[in-house]
This record gives C-alpha cells, structure tokens and sequence, in this order.
C-alpha cells in the first residue's frame, strides 16, 4: 500500500479556501500543468462526479464528496483505477491561528501490472502535492486579497 500526507497552511478564511480548493474547472489553474481538463460530469448534493485529463492525454473519472461542515472532502478515482487497485484522498482544513491548514492524504495501492510500485508513486505524489500545494496557497491567498 502507498500512503502520503502533505499540508501548507493557506493565510485565507476557511470558506474560501474550501470553496476554491473544490471548485473542480479550477483544478488546472490550481494543479499547474498537471491536468488540461478538469470537468464536471455530474453533482447531486455534495457528491461532484468529474473528469480529469492530465498532460498525456489520459483521464479517468473520480467522485468527491465534500463536507464543508466537518472541514474535509472525500474522493475516490472511479474509472478506470488502472493503475491503481484504489485511490482514495482525503482532503483536511484545519483551522490554525494564522490560516487554515490544507492537508491532502492519499492512500492508494498500484496494480501489479503498472509501470511503478507503490513506493515510487509516493514519491511522484509526495513531490507534486508539495509543488501543487504551494500554487493553492498563491492562488487563494491572492483572491483573499480582493
């Protein structure tokens, strides 16, 4: 199993910074150049079904629910998992004196077949959630400015 953890503490609201973080379309300005579509397939209550397509041309649909009440958000990728057995990322915002802290966990498992095990996507992981991380921070703080 693959497991990661990464935070920033974003100088926002907390409304905002939830608001923005799950506006999925937004998820290409927010995840630099790693996707180049993030479009919604659906939303039913507080479930958003959506579409990613990243930089090669592959996508794949995940589900995202979001409990703003209890300050986090829930997703799985859906279709296909290839590579992965399951991915499953939780998404926590705590409220800290000087902001709120963003906190992703993914916890997921390769598929035998895949081209990388489950310690070398920890490491892809652990390295772009850092990269995207700091990119929310610059985009929401920024907007909290307005």
């Amino acid at each position: 199993m693959g497991h990661t953890c990464n935070s920033i503490i974003i100088n926002a609201p907390y409304g905002l910074v939830f608001d923005i973080s799950n506006d999925i379309p937004r998820w290409i300005e927010l995840f630099g150049s790693e996707y180049k579509k993030a479009e919604i397939i659906s939303k039913e209550g507080d479930k958003i079904t959506f579409r990613l397509t990243d930089d090669e041309d592959k996508s794949w649909v995940s589900w995202r629910l979001l409990f703003k009440e209890e300050y986090f958000a829930y997703a799985e990728r859906f279709e296909p998992k290839f590579p992965f057995i399951y991915m499953k990322i939780v998404w926590l915002y705590t409220l800290k004196p000087e902001g709120v802290e963003l906190t992703w966990i993914q916890h997921f498992e390769m598929d035998e077949k895949a081209k990388f095990t489950d310690k070398e996507v920890e490491g892809f992981i652990n390295k772009h959630s850092q990269e995207n991380l700091l990119i929310f921070k610059k985009v929401i703080e920024k907007e909290a400015q307005l």
